[in-house]
Formats: structure tokens, sequence, C-alpha cells
């Protein structure tokens, strides 16, 4: 007979199916919509504006709304859950997401299809955080190793995918269909976790803290307006200035805020746990050198050699295959050797890459440049899992959806930053009068300032203590300075 997370209530399919296998199919669907939504988009632009008679310039709006409303909706998704329970609230927000999927593809005007970007931004701030907290709350540490194998797969392959994706259907049928592919895997996926997914009951949470999701709110989206807009307006705009500077002001009163309420919507002092910290300040900096080289690498093969969409995507995509391979040594390592040598050695490994990249010419050939690109997902995989796994090893399980929450933050973040600096470093390396195309060492001069933040990042990583990670992956978890099993919190063990 199978046993339930705590305040479960199975539907009358799911007695007869495993919750581990239901979980991770709908965690596995919800991420690969997301994701593959988020990067298929600027594949359309052109499209959209031929068809609204615009400049792509003009249709900023389409892809800068997205982030905002995103961050502007992370902040309420841990109290959503624990209100209404992950099942609700995964369903909800999928079901918002399609939906506006489908408003964004039978946009009449520009002024439409922002606002169901908007609403598809709002949706994935709660998708996210949710699925995450699910996922976690169904597996131990131990299983959260092996089962980050397999998650990995989806997360990697949405976003190599989807350009080419993107470019098919745009050619082939019309960009509306970037919109309207969400609704073929997303429907399928409802149903299924409607019908199969146990029924978490939630419970009543502490008083909803409104001052708390006002602050962070316009904290986090009017800084992320900042960062996504820093590069095209210029770091010096009066609007990027301002954006920035509000969005300090306000994230500095939203964390005062946070620590001086009985019951804040973000419970920031889970950052006293050094591990949880540690792991968070990783995944914010060290996303940067490893997403922003994802995002300069078809801007190097595109505009600085002069290469076809088709030949940079298929030069990017190895790196893909480098991840799926060493998360899966990662995976069996890890009770063993701790996550701190595992990340620690993957950051230095993008180091050492991105100084390859950085000898990349016009002269460089398709092959080196796909080798590199390999080489970069075999070091990229030391990092992506281990982080995530270890910063909730010492979490409470009554504070995993908060804990997820903020993930979803710092992961956000990192990600707005890296282009952001990727698209700063060329800009202060290209001559004004060369500034519509940057030349060869503006992109060297990028790799470079890249590795050095990873060099950095990979030092402190080697700092990080990792003794409780490890003895929760192989099955206990210190609390207290007690070292307890994992089933006495609730979890189970095979």
């Amino acid at each position: 007979m199978l046993s339930f997370p705590r305040r479960t209530r199975p539907s009358a399919l799911s007695l007869h199916l495993d919750q581990r296998l239901v979980v991770p199919v709908m965690c596995v669907s919800v991420t690969f919509i997301a994701i593959v939504d988020g990067a298929i988009t600027t594949v359309a632009l052109p499209s959209i504006a031929r068809q609204f008679r615009l400049t792509t310039a003009a249709l900023d709006g389409v892809v800068v709304v997205y982030p905002v409303c995103l961050a502007m909706a992370i902040p309420a998704s841990a109290w959503l859950v624990e209100r209404f329970g992950a099942k609700r609230v995964l369903l909800t927000a999928l079901t918002a997401f399609l939906g506006s999927s489908l408003l964004c593809g039978a946009a009449a005007d520009l002024s439409q299809l922002v606002a169901a970007r908007a609403v598809q931004g709002l949706s994935a701030g709660v998708l996210f955080p949710a699925s995450a907290a699910l996922l976690y709350s169904t597996f131990s540490s131990a299983e959260q190793v092996r089962i980050a194998r397999y998650m990995i797969v989806p997360q990697q392959m949405a976003p190599a995918a989807a350009p080419v994706l993107g470019g098919l259907l745009v050619d082939h049928l019309s960009w509306r269909w970037v919109f309207y592919v969400n609704l073929p895997v997303g429907l399928p996926a409802v149903l299924f976790g409607a019908l199969c997914l146990a029924g978490h009951r939630g419970h009543r949470p502490p008083r909803f803290d409104l001052p708390g999701l006002l602050l962070s709110a316009a904290a986090l989206g009017t800084t992320m307006f900042g960062v996504c807009e820093g590069p095209n307006r210029g770091w010096s705009s009066p609007v990027v200035v301002t954006a920035l500077v509000s969005g300090a002001v306000l994230l500095v009163a939203a964390a005062v805020h946070q620590l001086r309420t009985r019951t804040p919507l973000l419970k920031l002092r889970l950052f006293a746990n050094r591990l949880f910290r540690d792991t968070n300040l990783i995944n914010l900096v060290g996303l940067v050198p490893i997403l922003g080289a994802m995002f300069l690498g078809p801007l190097f093969l595109q505009e600085a050699q002069g290469r076809t969409a088709l030949e940079s995507g298929t030069s990017t995509f190895p790196e893909a295959f480098g991840v799926l391979l060493t998360v899966q040594v990662a995976g069996i390592l890890y009770a063993r050797v701790g996550p701190r040598v595992i990340v620690g050695c993957g950051l230095t490994g993008v180091t050492l890459v991105l100084l390859l990249f950085a000898t990349c010419d016009e002269h460089t050939g398709l092959w080196t440049f796909r080798a590199y690109m390999f080489l970069l997902g075999i070091a990229m995989g030391g990092v992506f899992m281990p982080t995530t796994v270890a910063s909730l090893a010492t979490v409470d399980r009554r504070d995993l959806a908060q804990a997820s929450t903020l993930n979803t933050v710092v992961r956000q973040t990192g990600g707005a930053l890296a282009p952001a600096m990727v698209t700063t470093a060329l800009v202060l390396n290209t001559p004004a009068s060369a500034a519509a195309h940057p030349p060869v060492s503006a992109y060297q001069h990028a790799y470079l300032v890249l590795a050095a933040l990873a060099a950095v990042t990979a030092v402190f990583a080697f700092t990080m203590p990792d003794g409780p990670a490890r003895a929760a992956a192989g099955g206990t978890t210190t609390i207290s300075r007690r070292s307890v099993p994992l089933r006495s919190r609730g979890a189970r063990t095979r």
C-alpha cells in the first residue's frame, strides 16, 4: 500500500499510481513548457514585427514584461502553496499559463500581446516554486540526488531545442504557433495532474503579509526591469538609473520588513543557515558566467564570424550532452565526496573552458567551437544539481516551499544578470564607431570577464560546508547537532 507525504489526500486514480512517478512527470512537463516558452519567443520577434508593422526594437516589451512579471509573482508562491496545497496551485498556474499562451497566439495587436505575456510571466512565477516544492516534499535528500540525474534532461534539452523548434514553426506555420505549441504539451499535463497527483490539503498559513508582497513584488519587478533594459537603453539612461535605484531602495525596505515581521512572506531568516546561504550565493554569482557564455556563444558565431543561425544552433547544442554526462557521474559521487568538491571542480572547469573561448577568433572552426561547448557542458554539470540539492539538505520540511521560492528568486536574478553583464562587457570594449558590430577582441574580453567571475566563485565554492549535505544524501540529516534518520522527518526512504 502506498504511503503519501503528510497533508496528502490521494484521489481515486492516484491510489494506483506511485507519486514518485507522478510527481517527476508533472515537474518535467512544467519545466519543459516554461523553459521552452522563455527561450522560443525571441525567434518569432522579427515575424511579429512584420505582422504589426513595427521595428524589432519596438517589441522590447514582449520580451521584458515576462521576466518582470515572473519576478513579481514569485514572493506569493510559497504562501499559496502552504494555503492551498502544491497540487491545486500548480494546476491553477499551469492552466493560466496555457490560457495566456492561447491569448498570445490570438493577439490582434502589440498591446494585447504584451498583456498576455504579462499573465504568462505571473503564472510562470508561481509554476517554478510550486513544482520545486512538490518535488522536494516527495523525495528525501538521498533520493533527490538520484532523481536530479533525470530531471536535468528536460532542463538542458528545452533551451537547446527551443530555437530550432521556433524556427520551424515560424518558417512553416506562423509566429502564433510559437505560443500555441504550449497547448499540445500542457493540456495533457493538466489532465494527468488532475487525475493522478495526490491532493495536498494545505493548512492555514500565517496571516498573509500584504505589505511584504507589495514591497517584494515592486522591488523584484523594478530591479528586473532595470537589469533587462540596461544593455538596451544604456546604463546611464534616466529610466534605467531610476529603476535600479528605486529597486535597490525597495529591496532594502522589503528585507527590513521581512526580517522584522513575525509572519514574513519571504522567510529571509533561512539565509542564516550557512549551507543554504552559500549554495544560493554560488547559484547567484556562478550562474552569470555559465549563462553568460551560453548567451555570448551565438552572438560570437553569428556576428563576429558571420555564421548562419543553423550553424550557431548546432554549434551550441553539444553543451547539453556534456551536462547530461557529468550529472550522471555527479549523482554517483555526491554522497561520497560531497557537493563542495563537485561544485568547486565544476566551476574551476568552467573557468578553464572560458579561457579557451577567449582564444577564439574569426578563423576558429565550428568543430573547435563545438568541442569547447561540450567541455563547457561537462563543467556546468558539476554545478547545477549539487548546489540545488545541497541548498535544501538542512532545511526543515515545513520550510521547503519558502526555500524553493527563495531559490527561484536567486536563479531568476542570476539569469537576468548574465546577458546584462555580457552586453555591458561587449559595449565597453567596442569603439563608438563600431557599436553595431563589436570586434572579435570585444568578445574575447567578455569571455575573460566571465572567466574571472567563475574563478572567484570556484574559490568560494571550496569553502562551502558540506558535511550536513553528505549526511542527508546518505540517509541521515543533522538537526540541532543530532543525526537522525530522514524517516523520522516524515520522508520515505528506500
